[in-house]
């Protein structure tokens, strides 16, 4: 920045050597000593072009490219921030927000730093040297060209309250429009079966509308203060020509140095008016600083990058935790999930399963308590780290706009292709994946899209099967598979988890009836916790859950 403040303050004095090159010919002609001085004044010509043209490629060097080169090195730090940001950063986020920042917020910051800060400093600091060089030629022409520049800089600086204002209704406008957009593209199958989609769309032009109307005003906020500054600027050409015609005819001046500060004002106030957009300009960059600044100084997570757990076992210590301090999840929840047996986490809605399982990742941090993975606390190891002793397969599952192998090979990156089919056999991918148009090397879509929910989880599921981790977590894993597939998935699944870690989220009590513990949630605690014949004598949670979907299997149409 240093540099682009230097370049172009280099480059506004070059462009007034034209200026001087114009006083000396006039000079020379008044005087009648222009014979002879033709080769001078085009070699000077010449230079002064050289000079304009040396600079301007500095300049452009200094700040715009160097600008670019450093706004990709920005764009990087944001994301490697976002990588270390606890997961329930994204949950207060909606996507288009984070969107925003991360790509117009960038961008906005990107033109800023390339032309309006370099050009605005550049300016102040070649308009002072000239300033101070008119007050050895006239003091009283200086004052009279000079005293418009910090009313029209206090002018703008001003106006700091009213853009400020202005931006930041104008960000959530567009905020609210773009979620519009995209809630609209994510919905619109359900917008159409419902013959929803005209009150919709009269809702979104609404927002639409509410932008640009909004925008009109924010244009006009800001050029109320700067055109009114660019005015009173142009009042020092006014004030320089009276001025001096007053003293031109007292004698006090000679009509060089009358000459020569009008040339002087007509070139000075050029770059400060559009130093004065550009002052408003980074006013008005405020907002977009504060989003930057919230993801750059959000809390990250930290830890150890090195672990030596004593076996695999997963325990909860009177842990506690809230997505928000209204909204408690967890109150006191204890339990051990042990090395070798699979554990699974029932419960009502609500009551805190799927929370459980990704405070056991490390996906968001607890508030209270302790978890510990073979007797490591978990908040004490780097959350990359501690991942790579974990295979997840969720409920909802997000896959990539590639192949359906490389969609596999996210389970673990270094996979040979042996290994991947291997895995995908397992999770029985090949019963579809062999039928596509090019096989396992058959683009599938954004998150999968050309193909079905079931298909799709048996992807998840080989991710799991290809990274063979010692923790494994599953939630709703056969959610989205019919009959026939759930039975060869878990046969398949029996193998995957021999000697290991097994936490299973599951609604279906037939899925868990083999299970080695089940713990029940209800209401953020442990409310049972045992064998499912222990469970099964008592007469609680588990058993009334059990009676239940027995008669729901039962009912017919």
């Amino acid at each position: 920045m240093i540099k682009a403040f230097v370049s172009v303050t280099c480059s506004d004095l070059v462009l007034m050597f034209p200026v001087w090159m114009l006083y000396f010919l006039v000079r020379d002609y008044l005087q009648g000593t222009m014979a002879g001085r033709g080769v001078f004044y085009i070699v000077g010509c010449v230079l002064c072009l050289l000079l304009i043209a040396l600079t301007t490629l500095v300049q452009y060097r200094a700040t715009f490219l160097a600008t670019y080169v450093e706004s990709g090195v920005r764009r990087i730090a944001l994301a490697e921030q976002l990588r270390k940001i606890p997961l329930s950063f994204f949950g207060k986020k909606d996507l288009s927000d984070l969107t925003s920042t991360i790509m117009a917020d960038c961008a906005t910051m990107e033109t800023a730093s390339s032309h309006f800060i370099p050009e605005l400093v550049g300016s102040c600091i070649s308009t002072t040297l000239i300033a101070v060089g008119t007050f050895f030629l006239n003091w009283r022409m200086a004052i009279a060209a000079l005293w418009v520049l910090p009313v029209s800089f206090l002018i703008v600086g001003c106006s700091g309250r009213v853009q400020k204002s202005l931006s930041k209704k104008q960000m959530k406008l567009k905020m609210d429009c773009a979620d519009g957009i995209q809630e609209c593209l994510e919905t619109v199958r359900d917008l159409r079966a419902n013959n929803a989609q005209a009150e919709y769309m009269e809702g979104l032009e609404g927002k639409i509308r509410a932008v640009e109307k909004h925008a009109l005003v924010t244009e006009l906020g800001t050029a109320v203060f700067v055109g009114g500054a660019q005015m009173i600027l142009k009042l020092g050409i006014a004030t320089v020509a009276l001025t001096g015609g007053v003293l031109l005819v007292k004698g006090e001046i000679d009509i060089l140095t009358f000459f020569v500060f009008l040339l002087l004002v007509s070139r000075m106030y050029d770059p400060l008016q559009v130093a004065l957009q550009n002052l408003a300009a980074i006013i008005s960059t405020g907002v977009q600083c504060d989003r930057l600044d919230e993801i750059l100084s959000h809390e990250i997570q930290t830890g150890a990058s090195t672990m030596d757990p004593k076996g695999y076992d997963i325990e909860f210590s009177h842990v506690g935790f809230s997505y928000d301090s209204q909204d408690t999840v967890l109150r006191d929840v204890t339990f051990t999930a042990k090395q070798g047996e699979v554990t699974a986490l029932i419960g009502p809605s609500g009551g805190g399963k799927t929370t459980v399982s990704r405070l056991a990742s490390r996906f968001w941090d607890i508030h209270k308590g302790k978890i510990t993975v073979g007797g490591m606390d978990i908040s004490t190891i780097d959350p990359e780290t501690l991942m790579s002793l974990y295979a997840i397969v969720f409920q909802d599952v997000t896959l990539f706009n590639n192949t359906v192998m490389e969609n596999i090979r996210i389970g673990r990156q270094n996979a040979t292709d042996e290994e991947v089919l291997a895995a995908a056999k397992l999770a029985h991918c090949d019963e579809f994946a062999e039928k596509l148009p090019n096989g396992w090397q058959t683009m599938i879509g954004e998150n999968g899209s050309e193909l079905s929910g079931g298909e799709r989880q048996r992807i998840s599921i080989a991710r799991a099967f290809l990274k063979d981790a010692p923790i494994i977590l599953m939630d709703e894993a056969t959610a989205s598979l019919d009959v026939d597939n759930e039975t060869l998935i878990q046969e398949s699944l029996s193998k995957l988890i021999r000697n290991k870690t097994v936490m299973i989220i599951a609604h279906r009590m037939r899925t868990v009836a083999d299970a080695d513990k089940i713990v029940v949630l209800k209401d953020g605690v442990v409310a049972e916790q045992g064998t499912p014949a222990e469970l099964e004598a008592k007469d609680g949670i588990y058993r009334h859950m059990k009676a239940t979907q027995m008669e729901a299997a039962g009912w017919t149409l």
